[in-house]
């Protein structure tokens, strides 16, 4: 198999580049460096600066690389700035979508691995989020991943691609400093840049029904992320190779719930800081618990998490001080 990972520059395209290649799977990257970086990339991965937007580029790379396999990331990702800026949104995610399956189709390319979200879902009234749990997205990301899925899983039946979609939940950690996610967009970087600049860590709202008040969430160290990448975009291998154009939607979580007071103790711990966070109002739309059920991945693919929330701070701490290091 040789994968194009569209988006394979980026903090989490990095990391299933990385899974990829040690596991000996043949890799080209495609990437308009817009939020990626060329040095995250082993040596000797091609990268091919452009955007999922050019058809002619999508249909030479698939050509000139013999691409058997997409693995597709690529996108704009900031709920609050989809808000903002929906055209945007909808064009690069499902507009540039449509492009690349567009080109795989007409490639003949046979399987296919859609980065989704755990955003599809809003607002879940659920203690565990499964796959059937109805999906009722908030924002104009949200509705992207969505229309994403219904468009890869009617390509996919219509031209004969197996195809998976991978529903993320909480993303943190870094697999080596190098690879650490430069973004101030999550919780983990949110709070490391309050303690750096000697300021108290925020918390939105502690008035949720939530057994400490504050908002609980499935995180997943971005190391397992891009192993499930790699079972995932295997098994999809192995149903093309068998001429089984089959289809797979799993999340890709912990199971387990941790609230936003809970995490923000441990950042104080593992970073040595011991500072008292503040309470400021509920931002809009923040549901008071997501968590998953991996059960379905677990069945399907024999996956499930190896890494727990220490892990996934103590690695991103790492990569976020020496970066801060390079900087000084």
């Amino acid at each position: 198999m040789t994968f194009l990972i569209t988006g394979g520059a980026g903090y989490i395209g990095a990391h299933v580049v990385r899974a990829l290649t040690a596991a000996g799977e043949r890799v080209v990257v495609l990437d308009d460096l817009s939020t990626g970086y060329a040095h995250r990339l082993p040596e000797g991965v091609p990268l091919v600066v452009g955007s999922v937007l050019d058809r002619e580029l999508l249909d030479r790379t698939l050509a000139e690389h013999g691409i058997t396999g997409v693995v597709h990331l690529a996108g704009k990702k900031q709920v609050g700035e989809s808000v903002e800026l929906p055209l945007h949104y909808y064009r690069e995610n499902v507009v540039g979508l449509t492009v690349i399956l567009e080109a795989v189709a007409a490639a003949g390319v046979r399987s296919f691995l859609f980065s989704s979200s755990a955003s599809v879902y809003g607002m879940p009234d659920v203690d565990l989020v499964t796959e059937e749990t109805p999906c009722l997205p908030l924002s104009p990301y949200g509705e992207t991943k969505l229309a994403g899925e219904w468009l890869v899983r009617a390509t996919g039946k219509a031209h004969g691609i197996a195809t998976a979609c991978l529903r993320y939940f909480n993303v943190a950690g870094a697999a080596a400093p190098e690879l650490a996610d430069t973004g101030v967009f999550n919780l983990v970087p949110m709070v490391f840049e309050r303690l750096d600049a000697d300021e108290a860590p925020r918390i939105f709202g502690d008035d949720y029904a939530t057994p400490d008040g504050t908002c609980v969430r499935d995180y997943i160290h971005v190391e397992d992320l891009a192993d499930a990448h790699l079972v995932a975009a295997r098994k999809l291998a192995e149903w093309a190779g068998a001429g089984e154009p089959r289809d797979l939607t799993v999340n890709i979580g912990r199971g387990e719930g941790v609230s936003v007071t809970e995490m923000v103790e441990l950042i104080n711990e593992i970073t040595g800081h011991a500072t008292e966070p503040v309470v400021t109002p509920r931002r809009p739309g923040d549901p008071a618990r997501v968590v998953a059920s991996a059960d379905r991945i677990a069945a399907e693919l024999g996956w499930k998490a190896r890494h727990d929330v220490r892990d996934m701070i103590d690695s991103a701490w790492a990569g976020w001080t020496a970066r801060r290091g390079a900087a000084v």
